[in-house]
């Protein structure tokens, strides 16, 4: 006899975990389950940025590709006003601080890319200014003389990635949920009374069982792994998976307040609550595959040397304080985005009772996920349009 269960989660990043609470808070029996441990993949490798302004890689390619990325602005929004909340609901420490967040600019058509940005964010309603150089030297003086203005958007901010997930997975356990590690879903058959679901669990000496369960409804919060979980249900979830480089330096005095990025290179930085400075913003790493080609996310991706000195010299470019300060450690973390560069956020076509959401920003929009998933279970029509989100976008025969 299968366990039965009103919502399998698959993934136990903070996606997953946040759905997992904000199911079990909604009366649901929740069952999460983990192909390894609790945010043990990008959730715990990210930089933890809550990047609300659009990101570099969403204004490089030209305004009409910013214009489409804007289409997200919603999410972000949402995401922005349930940080700001999430640690009072959890009843524990996220690490989240919002102090604000800086696109900077170095020259005339970085200027014109941040002017261009901002009118776009403030269509969708993010509060986003302008600032001058004059300005910056109050605000941000530890910024490079050569920086001569910046997007302020005061929403942005951080959260602590080693802390978060980990802290959702207790409060999840607490409303109810139960929490399954070592446990990778292998099939799926859509019945009656909802999804006949195997699952592989495998012990600390690595013996491995089936254990059976029947879900009503499943979410699939797995990152990198979406595209292989959509096959199981017999859906088309097309995702581009990315490996990026990541670098902490040593602690050095408090500096750097703002979440900082760069409207003319790949960059990301900011200054944690211990007082390292993270530095990332999109440089690639190498992602394993096989001799197929097909990526392999098990395996341990390898850090590419020139990017992992031209993320430093973004830094130091932008924040000359940074020049000497030793870098302690370089890693590579994976994200997941979809063809379009927007989410994918919605019930999945052709697999009724089966939900997705993942994109290039699911950290940062995880809480909005999370909720619009949670709701769209529930039973209730969601206060966000995902229209532009939906995953049956791609299926075979879609229309623009």
């Amino acid at each position: 006899m299968s366990e039965r269960y009103d919502v399998l989660v698959v993934g136990g990043g903070l996606l997953g975990c946040l759905t997992a609470w904000m199911a079990a808070r909604d009366g649901a029996r929740v069952l999460l389950a983990e192909k390894d441990q609790v945010n043990q993949h990008a959730s715990g490798q990210n930089a933890g940025s809550l990047h609300f302004q659009l990101e570099y890689r969403m204004v490089e390619d030209g305004e009409e590709a910013a214009r489409v990325a804007a289409e997200a602005m919603p999410l972000h929004l949402d995401a922005a006003a349930m940080w700001a909340r999430l640690e009072d609901e959890i009843g524990e420490s996220l690490g989240v601080r919002q102090t604000g967040g800086l696109m900077v600019a170095e020259n005339a058509d970085q200027v014109g890319t941040l002017e261009f940005k901002a009118e776009l964010e403030r269509s969708w309603g993010l509060d986003v200014r302008t600032l001058d150089r004059a300005e910056l030297d109050t605000v941000a003086p530890y910024l490079s003389r050569d920086i001569v203005a910046a997007n302020l958007s005061a929403l942005e901010g951080k959260a602590d990635a080693r802390i978060a997930a980990p802290a959702v997975g207790r409060a999840a356990v607490a409303a109810g949920a139960e929490v399954c590690t070592r446990s990778r879903l292998t099939a799926a058959e859509h019945g009656t009374a909802g999804w006949d679901i195997t699952l592989q669990i495998t012990d600390r000496t690595g013996r491995a069982r089936a254990r059976r369960v029947r879900a009503g409804a499943v979410v699939i919060a797995a990152g990198v792994w979406t595209t292989e979980l959509g096959q199981v249900f017999g859906a088309e979830l097309p995702t581009v998976p990315l490996a990026l480089t990541m670098t902490v330096t040593s602690k050095v005095p408090a500096l750097i307040p703002h979440l900082v990025q760069h409207a003319g290179a790949r960059l990301s930085l900011k200054q944690s609550l211990d007082n390292t400075v993270l530095i990332g913003g999109g440089w690639p790493a190498r992602l394993m595959r096989d001799a197929d080609g097909a990526p392999q996310f098990d395996r341990k991706h390898q850090l590419i040397p020139q990017s992992v000195a031209g993320n430093a010299r973004a830094a130091v470019t932008t924040v000359p304080a940074l020049d000497r300060v030793p870098a302690v450690r370089s890693w590579v973390g994976t994200t997941t985005v979809a063809p379009d560069q927007l989410p994918l956020v919605g019930a999945v076509n052709g697999a009724p009772g089966v939900f997705v959401a993942t994109g290039g920003s699911a950290f940062t929009l995880g809480p909005s996920f999370a909720r619009v998933l949670t709701g769209l279970i529930g039973g209730r029509p969601p206060d966000i349009d995902l229209a532009p989100y939906a995953p049956a976008r791609f299926a075979e025969g879609s229309t623009p």
